[in-house]
């Protein structure tokens, strides 16, 4: 996964902005800028805050669409029909900050090669899952253990079931960056 130009990533912000006005104002999204990293297909999660408290996250794991469609269906997603939340309403829109995702491709990791902030992982046993982004454990400071323990009750596992043989431990690396992170180059 190369690293996207800050130019690419406010060009991402704004796309994910756009695609909230218009799903909630119910106006058409217009069509995502032609750049060949944003054709790749890639995983994305997009992370909604309203004045610091999550507000709603949805991402997609396997890269197997175009990124800036990615972002653009998390984004709407996000703000709609994230369970734990009720719907932005047009009121919040201007004061919702985006924070984007762009995940590498998940690979199996063993416990010595975990690296809180560096690393998010996923926990899947049978048709249970779970998945937190890197920032969440350096949030937290939580050690590696920690760290694997939330991503199974993240599942629905036991927070030991990482131990277990049948579990399937994966990490992932993420460029995260987010409305904040370039103010100023958004207008």
């Amino acid at each position: 996964m190369s690293q996207l130009a800050p130019e690419s990533r406010v060009i991402l912000l704004k796309l994910a902005r756009q695609a909230i006005e218009s799903a909630i104002l119910h106006r058409p999204v217009d069509p995502p800028p032609r750049r060949p990293e944003f054709a790749e297909p890639q995983g994305a999660f997009v992370t909604l805050t309203h004045h610091g408290h999550l507000r709603g996250c949805i991402g997609q794991v396997e890269p197997v669409d175009p990124l800036a469609e990615v972002v653009i269906h998390c984004a709407i997603s996000a703000a709609t029909e994230d369970p734990r939340f009720t719907p932005v309403l047009s009121a919040e829109i201007a004061e919702l900050e985006i924070e984007l995702s762009i995940l590498s491709r998940p690979q199996p990791v063993r416990f010595e090669e975990i690296e809180i902030g560096r690393h998010g992982l996923i926990a899947t046993r049978g048709g249970q899952r779970g998945l937190l982004l890197p920032q969440v454990a350096d949030e937290h400071n939580w050690p590696v253990e920690r760290f694997l323990e939330e991503t199974c009750l993240k599942a629905g596992l036991g927070p030991y079931d990482w131990k277990r043989p049948e579990t399937r431990i994966e990490a992932f690396t993420a460029q995260v960056f987010s409305e904040r992170d370039l103010q100023g180059t958004l207008a």
